[in-house]
C-alpha cells in the first residue's frame, strides 16, 4: 500500500507537507468525488472483507467504491499516513421509516484533532446527506456547506448529527414544477448519533458480516451507488438513476430521475461512476421503500 497510489486514485496532486485543516479539506473533497459510496459487491456475489489490504486493493487498484466501513477505513489509513491525529468512532443511523435511531451501532466515522480542535470526517454516508468538508465538533452551531446546513447537537455525552433540508424541484414529475421537502422550522433530517468513544475496526467485523447476510437490512434490499460531483451528486438505486444539482435556485435543488434498462446499467456505472464490475450485477430495489437517493440516503 502506498500513499502516492492512493493520491493517484483520488486525483490529488497538491502539497501535503503539513497535517493541517486546509490539506484535510482538500484530500477529503477529492476522496468523496472519486470514490463512490456503493454496496454492489453483495449484489454481484462477492464477499466484502473488512481488512485494510482487501479494501485498498478494491478501491485503489480496482477503482471501485465501498460502503462506510470500507471508504472511511481507507481514509483513516491515509490520514494516519499523513500524520493526522485521527480515531475511529461508531454511530447509530436514524431510520425515518421507524422514526428512531438503530439500536445497534451500524456506521463508522472519523474524528480528527488539529491544533486542539476536533473535526468529524465522514466519507461514507452517501447520497444527499454526505458532508463535503470536515465539520467542527461544536454543539448547536449551524455549519453551512454546498449540500446544505449541517449541525451537531450534544446531549449528555451523545452527539446528534442532522441536516436542514432544502426544496427539491423534479421537472419530470409534472408539466408544472413539482416540489418536495418544503423547508420550515421543523424540517430537519436526523442522520445519526454517536459518542466520542474510540473504536477499532474489529468492533465492526460482526456488523460487516451481518449487513451482507441479513435479508432485513436495507443494504440487501437495495443495490446502491452514489458519488459526489462538483455541483451535487449522482446516485443509482436498483434501476433508478438520480442526478441532483445543489442550489439550482435559492434554497432549491434540481433533481432528475431516470429509470434505466438492464442494458443501460453497465454503461451508466462506467460512464457516471467509473466503475467496471468483475461479476454480473443483479440490481435490487424492493418496492415500498424510497426509490432514489433524495430522501433515504
Amino acid at each position: 500500500m502506498n500513499i502516492q497510489e492512493y493520491f493517484g486514485r483520488i486525483s490529488y496532486n497538491k502539497p501535503h507537507k503539513d497535517a493541517d485543516l486546509q490539506t484535510l479539506k482538500a484530500i477529503f473533497q477529492h476522496h468523496i468525488q472519486a470514490i463512490p459510496f456503493e454496496n454492489l459487491s453483495m449484489h454481484c456475489g462477492e464477499t466484502i472483507e473488512l481488512d485494510l489490504e482487501s479494501i485498498y486493493n478494491k478501491i485503489v487498484r480496482k477503482k471501485r467504491g465501498g460502503w462506510c466501513l470500507e471508504t472511511n477505513y481507507l481514509l483513516f489509513w491515509a490520514l494516519q499516513e499523513l500524520g493526522y491525529d485521527v480515531c475511529i468512532l461508531g454511530a447509530n443511523s436514524y431510520d425515518p421509516a421507524e422514526r428512531a435511531y438503530t439500536a445497534e451501532m451500524n456506521h463508522i466515522l472519523l474524528k480528527v484533532v488539529i491544533q486542539g480542535n476536533s473535526y468529524i470526517v465522514d466519507a461514507g454516508f452517501g447520497g444527499a446527506y454526505q458532508m463535503w468538508q470536515p465539520l467542527r465538533l461544536i454543539s448547536g452551531k449551524d455549519q453551512p456547506q454546498v449540500p446544505g446546513i449541517f449541525r451537531f447537537v450534544e446531549d449528555n455525552g451523545t452527539w446528534y448529527f442532522e441536516k436542514v433540508k432544502r426544496k427539491h424541484y423534479i421537472p419530470e414529475q409534472s408539466e408544472t414544477p413539482y416540489f418536495t421537502d418544503t423547508p420550515g422550522l421543523g424540517n430537519i433530517r436526523k442522520i445519526h448519533r454517536f459518542t466520542l468513544e474510540p473504536r477499532h475496526i474489529n468492533d465492526f467485523q460482526e456488523l460487516n458480516t451481518y449487513l451482507q447476510v441479513s435479508p432485513d437490512n436495507i443494504l440487501r434490499k437495495k443495490s446502491l451507488c452514489s458519488l459526489q460531483t462538483t455541483e451535487g451528486l449522482i446516485g443509482l438505486v436498483g434501476w433508478t438513476l438520480t442526478e441532483m444539482k445543489y442550489n439550482y435556485t435559492e434554497d432549491m435543488d434540481l433533481v432528475h430521475i431516470t429509470t434505466l434498462t438492464d442494458e443501460e446499467l453497465e454503461k451508466t456505472l462506467k460512464d457516471k461512476f467509473n466503475i467496471v464490475l468483475e461479476n454480473k450485477l443483479v440490481p435490487v430495489n424492493v418496492r415500498g421503500l424510497p426509490p432514489n437517493l433524495v430522501d433515504k440516503f
